[in-house]
């Protein structure tokens, strides 16, 4: 697995509960699994329809006039 064997991921688990604690890491597992699921969700569906208004020519054009 990603060429790590078990000392380094131990070695690398170890410093994750130094730097997080063991309390934090539940919340972070969530965080990140929700982060995932959200970016998967992204993916699969559709693009959103834009139903911003296009400015008409007339808008424009006042636009133009008032620079």
């Amino acid at each position: 697995m990603f060429g790590l064997g078990m000392t380094e991921l131990l070695v690398i688990l170890a410093i994750v509960v130094i730097i997080f604690g063991a309390t934090k890491l539940p919340q972070l597992g969530k965080g990140i699994g929700e982060a995932i699921r959200n970016f998967k969700k992204g993916v699969s569906e559709p693009p959103e329809i834009d139903v911003t208004p296009k400015k008409n020519s007339i808008e424009k054009e006042n636009e133009e006039k008032k620079s």
